[in-house]
């Protein structure tokens, strides 16, 4: 029911689904996936965590996609997202700060890492170049910032 929910307002707030699979990432995958986090005291808890089952990998598109799905989000912290973004995905479906409900790159460059190893043969300038212009012409802006999220 969650992640429905979660797909409604992706929806609602101007996001396109580019690509979706539900998978179980191995503890391989995700220390790639979450390797600048290593050194954090929280890494072998999220790593635990994310390949205790699977999870449904999305490839989201729209204007300045990775600055508006972080607002959609909400803060990291799931304590300061119910307090003071009740509304944003972690502050509803949020329960701790490892099991946040959500991910989100943080850049660009994130971004095409990510991607890569959730859906390796997905081609994001491909994409783009065979489906901008069809949706410029239906009046969206599809920018260059597609991104992944992860609903856990």
């Amino acid at each position: 029911m969650k992640q429905k929910e979660i797909k409604d307002i992706i929806l609602k707030n101007g996001f396109l689904i580019i690509r979706s699979k539900e998978k179980t990432l191995s503890p391989i995958d995700l220390q790639r996936f979450y390797g600048e986090h290593e050194k954090k005291f929280f890494y072998n808890r999220l790593i635990s965590f994310m390949s205790s089952g699977p999870i449904e990998a999305l490839i989201l598109a729209r204007e300045n996609a990775i600055l508006k799905w972080r607002e959609l989000m909400g803060p990291t912290r799931v304590f300061e997202a119910q307090f003071s973004a009740p509304d944003t995905i972690r502050g509803k479906y949020g329960l701790t700060d490892t099991r946040n409900a959500t991910h989100g790159s943080d850049s660009t460059e994130s971004a095409q890492r990510e991607m890569s190893i959730l859906f390796p043969d997905f081609d994001p300038v491909l994409w783009l170049k065979v489906n901008e212009s069809h949706f410029k012409a239906e009046g969206e802006q599809i920018s260059g910032k597609d991104f992944h999220s992860v609903i856990k």
